[in-house]
């Protein structure tokens, strides 16, 4: 479990293809001396585990299932990405609960700088956006963003200046691709009234007096 609250970026060092998937090397921060063999990191948004350390360099395996659902796959020496370490049971909750499971992959449509903020918007499956609602929360490749216009293909956000500094959407621009994480409180609630409850679920909220 995450709170898409990126500690740092770090520049990959090589992907490299083999039967099956990848391995992918990246050289990191400070996270490269807390990190250890097992451990879970947060990768653009995907929960990836470390299986080799040397000095700063972590290395990790991805599974073809892996590189087909996330950008992950079209990474190239040099480039960076966000990274995040697992959250402590005593850690505070500054973002949202974040998976790094990634629901799908989007591209980002326009990014324009008004002001001293970017509004970028981001082209997604509809199915995707089927779970995101106006002022709610959403990972783009691992930062816990709010969104502020939802679209039948995609949706909107803005970018503070600080964001654009410390991680890799200040770094994108139209065309490229974002792993997208809906809030999984929106899918489990999704679930439960596709499975019909949804009568009796509307009903406790009008006892409860949160539903007229």
């Amino acid at each position: 479990m995450f709170t898409g609250l990126v500690a740092e970026m770090g520049v990959i060092a090589s992907v490299a293809r083999r039967s099956g998937g990848a391995r992918l090397s990246l050289k990191a921060g400070a996270l490269a001396g807390e990190a250890g063999i097992g451990d879970s990191i947060c990768i653009n948004g995907a929960c990836l585990t470390v299986v080799e350390r040397q000095g700063d360099i972590l290395s990790f395996d991805l599974s073809d299932e892996t590189l087909r659902s996330t950008n992950l796959g079209e990474l190239r020496s040099g480039d960076r990405v966000n990274l995040e370490p697992a959250l402590r049971m005593d850690s505070r909750l500054g973002g949202h609960f974040v998976t790094g499971h990634v629901d799908g992959v989007g591209r980002i449509r326009s990014k324009t700088l008004e002001g001293d903020v970017y509004r970028i918007v981001i082209t997604a499956d509809r199915a995707v956006a089927g779970y995101l609602v106006e002022k709610g929360s959403v990972a783009v490749d691992g930062i816990s963003l709010t969104v502020v216009d939802v679209y039948p293909d995609g949706f909107s956000l803005v970018i503070i200046p600080h964001t654009a500094a410390v991680t890799t959407i200040g770094l994108k621009g139209a065309g490229d691709a974002v792993n997208i994480e809906v809030d999984i409180l929106g899918k489990y609630v999704s679930k439960f009234l596709a499975k019909g409850k949804d009568a009796g679920f509307m009903r406790t909220l009008r006892d409860g007096g949160f539903a007229p």
